[in-house]
């Protein structure tokens, strides 16, 4: 039985500009299951794609034969002015960047090796803002005819903006370990003070950020991200606090910095520590004295920002290492959160799977009536090392695979299939299996790893026994007669088959 696919808008469209082909290649991989990805070698091959499609997000490499990344972005900017620009480069000399990053317009400098999530997170970011300039040329269009009725609208969508990113937005089950967070973030969320958010990558801390802001009194001013990770000390200084012509070879005009973006509103660096101790000392005195200078500037500047960071790493053990500052941590940390793991929340899965369903839904324009209960069963036993992106991408790729209404096990991948058929369901082989399948005597292990092989394979070939039985060397009777030992008879399992 065929889903029916469901009229969307289309994916937002990334050109990769980039004349290494196996660079070109990998970020394409990486990039393919969000964005529709289009490549091109050269200046010139691009600017054809450009002629001929929309697109939101231009990834450029720097050094190029012919024509550099900035010179193309330059010209760019004056054709296409409403594609976000992205520079990427493998070499940690960027004063060609930094001189042509305000002529070309560029919105991202992204260094090489690149990591993944980074790079997602640069492209949605980039896609995001592509989005909204485009609503804000529409709105700006109807603020002139109807005044009213727009006011109306946007008071409309920030209450659903707050409501979207706000604590309902914090997707959990009663009893699970965020629950706690939420309750910390309820109290704290009112006043100005300091947040560090720790937790390892992919736990949804840009989601508690925003919780955050929402509930703050700051809610109706801007809240402004940026990746301390993904840039070097000279360009996050720039981001950050901005410049003045003829502060640098390529400045010609003033830049206002993310602090003045944010100010009055929140301030979210993430990965702060992957700052150098140098870059520090900068940051701490605008925490402490609530002015910076802008490169090149001999005045202050004051603002008013409430700042939220966040990082993966344990900064009470760099602190004691040397590696980052004692006086800068405890400015941060006035109220320490710590987002906890998807594998400490296992109770939160099937709601999350369910929410992120429907983003994916919306993403792919395709339809599904939801998942199977076997299917929520491996989610909910596997460990999810990625936290929640790791999830999310999983589901995108149940989605794609998928050809029935509901999203069966079988379209998850063999790991997670794998942590399915180690236990919690109703064998009597449920549990961890380095604590009941590698211990006690031979034949209890042995038939630990045989009902765990049995498990995973009905689950992938969606409890068809003729198929698992010819999989397994087995005759169905011999077959029949191990799944009743083991307590897997399947006989009432969707999909079961002789």
């Amino acid at each position: 039985m065929n889903t029916p696919f469901k009229p969307a808008a289309r994916l937002p469209a990334v050109l990769v500009v980039d004349d290494e082909v196996r660079s070109q290649e990998a970020l394409r991989r990486t990039l393919d299951e969000e964005f529709e990805v289009f490549t091109a070698s050269s200046a010139e091959e691009a600017g054809t794609i450009l002629e001929r499609e929309v697109i939101q997000v231009l990834l450029c490499d720097q050094r190029m034969p012919g024509e550099s990344g900035v010179a193309f972005l330059k010209r760019v900017r004056e054709q296409w002015p409403d594609v976000v620009r992205i520079i990427i480069s493998g070499y940690t000399d960027s004063e060609d960047i930094i001189a042509g990053i305000n002529d070309a317009g560029i919105y991202q400098y992204l260094l090489k090796p690149w990591q993944p999530d980074h790079l997602l997170m640069a492209i949605r970011n980039a896609a995001e803002l592509h989005r909204l300039q485009a609503e804000n040329q529409r709105l700006s269009l109807e603020l002139r005819t109807a005044g009213p009725v727009l006011k109306k609208r946007v008071e409309m969508k920030y209450e659903r903006v707050k409501r979207e990113f706000g604590l309902d937005g914090l997707t959990r089950a009663p009893g699970s370990p965020l629950n706690p967070v939420c309750e910390l973030i309820a109290q704290v969320a009112p006043f100005d003070l300091s947040v560090l958010i720790s937790g390892e990558s992919g736990t949804g801390k840009e989601m508690i950020a925003r919780a955050l802001h929402y509930q703050s009194s700051r809610a109706d001013k801007a809240f402004v991200i940026e990746n301390c990770g993904a840039l070097p000390d000279q360009l996050l200084e720039a981001e950050l606090f901005g410049y003045k012509r003829g502060a640098f070879t390529g400045a010609y005009e003033d830049r206002i910095g993310l602090f003045q973006q944010a100010d009055g509103g929140t301030l979210f660096l993430d990965e702060i520590g992957e700052t150098s101790p140098a870059f520090q000392v900068k940051l701490l005195r605008v925490l402490q004295e609530g002015e910076f200078r802008p490169l090149g500037s001999t005045r202050p500047v004051t603002v008013d920002v409430r700042v939220i960071a966040a990082t993966n790493r344990d900064l009470e053990t760099e602190v004691r290492e040397g590696r980052f500052r004692e006086d800068l941590y405890y400015r941060l940390a006035i109220v320490p959160l710590h987002v906890p793991p998807l594998r400490e929340r296992p109770m939160d899965i099937p709601l999350l799977a369910e929410r992120l369903l429907e983003a994916s839904r919306n993403a792919l324009g395709k339809d599904s009536e939801g998942f199977t209960q076997e299917a929520l069963n491996c989610m909910a036993a596997y460990r999810w090392p990625g936290n929640v992106r790791e999830l999310q991408n999983a589901i995108l790729r149940m989605l794609a695979l998928s050809s029935e209404p509901r999203l069966g096990a079988h379209l998850l991948a063999p790991r997670v299939l794998q942590a399915g058929a180690d236990g919690r369901d109703e064998s009597p082989y449920d549990g961890d299996l380095e604590a009941v399948g590698f211990s006690g005597t031979l034949q209890e292990r042995v038939d630990a790893l045989e009902a765990r092989v049995l498990k995973e394979t009905l689950i992938r070939l969606r409890w068809n026994k003729t198929r698992a039985a010819n999989e397994l060397g087995l005759s169905r009777v011999g077959l029949r007669a191990k799944l009743a030992r083991f307590g897997l008879d399947g006989g009432d399992k969707a999909g079961d088959a002789e």
